[in-house]
């Protein structure tokens, strides 16, 4: 199958330009400007690509033309949480949002800290997963042995939970702490919170508002100070051990004074062993947004104060942060029922995660150029992925196309994750996902999910 796409305006490795791109077999073939069209018009009197291969022409007029994105930082809660969501579910609702790739994190049930429960996640896959896909590894205080033994191919890296989250995967040994850091092969992606921390503040929460403290007080008991330290101490062991770090989603101006700026060319950071990853959540909501939202924007760590986000904001230009993600972790809206200690933390938003980011484009808070870069590019030159993230030929065509001023709102009926509720619902966008192709193939178009589509699984360095 030979397709053109044409008549968009193609986003790519800081250029904005009109042009056309030529794939074939799933591949990108051909990127051909507006200015050089004559070249594509003069191939097809010599061969006209009618005869090289049946064709699909797609007007993009009107759009502009993406890589697909990858996500590196999802919750699609199976095996084991399939109540509420599954692989199939949350691909479906990734296609709609314009992400052709994801890097699923272990907290499942059972926990992907053994081998043979990597290769069930990646069976799943195969039979159920409709865009691209890969899973991390999860460290705990005594699987450091099985390091070895990996894949570094089939896989971004290594997840490490410094602080207590969903799944409790707390690796909380010093001991252990540095034996991961100085064997891992591959890059650390940390969860940093100070559990000790998070724990006195419990206590001190309990003690003057009772046993579950309303979701306001949820940003002061997992608190700048508990993110701050733990994120500290990561740094420090990846320097020590010269080790690859990814903090994940950061939430304080604070922590971002362990990383350090680079204005003059934000795609040198990817040179630095440590980099950082802001999720949608933290760049979209603060915590004003509790009053409104309640526990639909409890998640861990929590969403901090206005002033933390406009300096998250800020290091999206700075190079600080190097990759934007989701963090997309559902839950039932039963499950999201209390205040701190019984609501649990977590929220769907891959389905909504790059038309937020074009709305702040349009607020002037990012460049289109540097969304793509944030969100395509960096992830791919971050884990080594091998022929994604850009509009390059030789690579595999992922891509979204996404048109401007087309208004639609947030409805349950439009929303594809299992757990069929979001945060966004009542809100009215500008931008929508028009079309998605997963390595060539139209997964997403008119609202609809080819649901007989399966992606491929991404490799590696």
């Amino acid at each position: 199958m030979r397709t053109i796409i044409e008549g968009g305006t193609i986003v790519n490795e800081g250029r904005t330009f009109d042009g056309s791109i030529i794939i074939e077999d799933g591949t990108i073939v051909g990127l051909v400007p507006l200015d050089q069209l004559e070249e594509l018009e003069k191939l097809e009197e010599l061969v006209p690509l009618e005869e090289l291969a049946p064709l699909e022409r797609i007007n993009a007029s009107g759009c502009f033309i993406l890589p697909g994105l990858i996500d590196d930082h999802v919750h699609f809660r199976e095996p084991g949480m399939t109540e509420k969501a599954d692989m199939d579910t949350e691909s479906r609702a990734a296609a709609a949002g314009g992400v052709t790739s994801f890097f699923d994190m272990p907290n499942t049930n059972p926990q992907t800290t053994s081998l043979e429960a990597l290769e069930a996640k990646f069976a799943i896959a195969r039979q159920k997963s409709h865009v691209n896909y890969s899973f991390f590894y999860g460290a705990t205080n005594d699987n450091v042995d099985t390091f070895p033994q990996l894949d570094i191919h089939r896989i971004p890296g290594i997840k490490l939970f410094m602080g207590s989250s969903t799944g409790n995967m707390l690796v909380d040994r010093q001991e252990a702490l540095e034996r991961i850091f100085k064997t891992t092969p591959l890059p650390l992606m940390a969860h940093c919170e100070d559990t000790s921390i998070i724990n006195r503040n419990m206590a001190v929460a309990k003690a003057q508002y009772g046993d579950d403290p309303v979701v306001t007080h949820h940003p002061e008991i997992r608190s700048e100070q508990a993110c701050y330290e733990s994120t500290r101490l990561a740094v420090a062991l990846a320097q020590k051990h010269h080790a690859r770090l990814h903090v994940a989603h950061l939430t304080t101006g604070k922590e971002l004074e362990l990383f350090a700026q680079n204005t003059q060319n934000t795609q040198r950071t990817l040179s630095s062993p440590i980099t950082a990853e802001a999720v949608i959540s933290h760049l979209y909501f603060s915590d004003a947004d509790y009053q409104r939202l309640g526990t639909r924007i409890k998640c861990n760590p929590a969403i901090k104060t206005v002033k933390d986000r406009a300096a998250l904001r800020q290091a999206l230009q700075d190079g600080r942060i190097t990759v934007i993600g989701t963090d997309h972790a559902p839950h039932l809206l039963s499950q999201k029922e209390g205040g701190c200690v019984k609501a649990a933390s977590g929220m769907p938003m891959i389905q909504f995660s790059l038309v937020t980011m074009l709305e702040l484009v349009d607020e002037g808070v990012v460049s289109l150029e540097r969304l793509v870069e944030l969100m395509c590019h960096n992830p791919a030159r971050l884990f080594e992925v091998r022929d994604r993230g850009f509009i390059r030929p030789g690579y595999r065509a992922d891509l979204v196309l996404v048109r401007p001023n087309t208004p639609w709102t947030v409805t349950p009926d439009c929303i594809l994750s299992k757990c069929g509720w979001s945060p966004m619902e009542g809100h009215t966008y500008s931008w929508r996902v028009e079309r998605t192709l997963c390595n060539g193939h139209t997964v997403y178009a008119d609202g609809n999910v080819d649901t007989n589509y399966i992606g491929e699984e991404i490799t590696f360095r």
